[in-house]
């Protein structure tokens, strides 16, 4: 029965880890440019050629 008390504890650190990671990924704008994504598909390499 200890086992799940240690598991649920160590789930829930995890979870807090990414709610962070993620928080400060938006602080920092990381999820600002939405339009250069979308762009490399449609835009051809000349590298690669």
């Amino acid at each position: 029965m200890s086992v799940i008390i240690v598991l649920i504890g160590v789930s829930f650190l995890v979870a807090v880890i990414f709610l962070i990671a993620f928080l400060w990924a938006v602080k920092t704008d990381q999820f600002e440019d939405t339009y250069t994504p979308s762009m490399r598909i449609i835009v051809e390499d000349k590298e690669n050629k």
